[in-house]
């Protein structure tokens, strides 16, 4: 992307800048490869924690670069961060120290990926709602920034928001109240902007990339700038609108685009069944077994047919030191399967306190000699009712008997 100096770069700039756990990601992910299969005249970047770096693989398939983060997925309120040196460290202090190392590897990335070359018409920072540095930022280079989401806003502003914004900085609140339609306004900062005009994000606009402490605000005098109204940020919401309802007060620049789904080479944390499912979609292998380290799982899933299992999907509930008892939750599900005849399919996410439960539990029943596989590969538990699984994401399918494919009732995506 540095290109010749004295020629200027011909190639417009598109970075994507996503945070948060794999559910918060990898659908941004998924849009940034179909954005660069599509746009030949675009550089393509993808922001993201180091963490997803089994990312990097199928974006650099797409001619895409994948720079990594050193923070976090996610800072548990309980445990401690190695990357901060100091374990006696308050949960706050923690996340104040690993916010301002996220931002200035942002800075440095994003600053790489530009040069020092003139923005061209074009370029743009998308960011989800995690990566609101990619704002500030869009700003200081001079682009256009874009917010893609595939959820809706996952927070809202606090109850004396709106009071304190007027109270505070009431120029620029008539100024957003006063905007046209299709220009930024008081429903963007109210839907999503909000956190923007905090005091986490003043300081650093102000001190470390010299601009405004507010957006929309001029640098020098501070106040609203009257003679440059932009227009509503675009903001891409990857659900139906027959599922969620899009109000008339949502801003009018928000556009419902339907579910992103994954690439079907994705959705596989076991290279061996990828290769077998891409196999089955272009009709090169008749046989549907997985490979033999799963086995284990398409035999608890089929098994009986007429009883479906029910899925038990923590996320990144453990991660984020939720779940304080691992032994006790499956006491609860224990008792669930005594009192009904369903089966359930748990997936750790690989929290190794529950993946550790697990462990113990097969072993004091005395089982854990006949089992082949450990946690990871999966383990029958409770009269073989609950298996339990500590793969991150799996597909499984099936095909008939005159070889159509369906799907077999399990395509999930573990965001931890």
């Amino acid at each position: 992307m540095e290109g010749e100096k004295e020629k200027g770069r011909t190639k417009r700039i598109a970075v994507f800048m996503a945070f948060g756990t794999k559910g918060d990601v990898y659908p941004i992910a998924a849009i940034a490869a179909a954005f660069a299969t599509d746009q030949n005249g675009y550089d393509v970047a993808f922001i993201t924690h180091s963490a997803h770096q089994n990312l990097s693989s199928h974006l650099a398939k797409k001619n895409i670069i994948f720079v990594p983060i050193s923070s976090p997925p996610v800072l548990s309120s309980n445990g401690t961060d190695d990357k901060t040196g100091s374990p006696g460290l308050e949960f706050s202090e923690q996340k104040t120290i690993i916010a301002k190392e996220q931002r200035k590897e942002c800075c440095l990335a994003v600053e790489r990926l530009f040069g020092d070359d003139p923005c061209l018409e074009g370029d743009f920072i998308g960011i989800n709602f995690f990566a609101l540095e990619g704002w500030s930022l869009a700003e200081l280079f001079h682009v256009r920034c874009i917010v893609l989401a595939p959820y809706v806003v996952p927070y809202s502003a606090p109850s004396f928001f709106e009071h304190y914004f007027r109270k505070e900085l009431p120029l620029l609140y008539k100024y957003l109240q006063e905007a046209p339609a299709d220009k930024v306004c008081w429903k963007d900062v109210i839907h999503w902007m909000w956190p923007l005009f905090s005091d986490n994000w003043e300081s650093w606009r102000s001190e470390d990339l010299n601009l405004s402490p507010y957006p929309f605000t001029d640098p020098v005098t501070g106040l609203p700038t009257w003679h440059d109204r932009p227009p509503s940020p675009l903001l891409l919401y990857g659900f139906s609108k027959e599922i969620v309802e899009c109000p008339d007060y949502w801003p009018s620049n928000i556009r419902v685009c339907g579910f992103w789904f994954l690439p079907i080479e994705w959705q596989f944390s076991c290279q061996e069944c990828g290769q077998i499912s891409t196999l089955l979609s272009t009709r090169h292998l008749n046989s549907d077994d997985m490979c033999p380290a799963h086995a284990e799982l398409q035999y608890f899933l089929r098994t009986p047919l007429s009883r479906p299992p029910i899925f038990i999907g923590l996320s990144s509930i453990g991660s984020m030191g939720l779940m304080r008892n691992p032994r006790a939750f499956l006491q609860v599900v224990r008792t669930v399967l005594e009192v009904t005849c369903h089966r359930f399919i748990l997936f750790t996410a690989g929290y190794e306190p529950l993946d550790a439960a697990v462990q113990e539990v097969a072993h004091e029943a005395s089982s854990i000699s006949k089992q082949r596989w450990s946690v990871q590969k999966g383990l029958s538990l409770f009269d073989s009712r609950l298996f339990c699984f500590s793969g991150l994401y799996v597909r499984l399918c099936w095909i008939n008997s005159i070889g159509q494919r369906k799907c077999f009732g399990l395509e999930l995506l573990q965001n931890h």
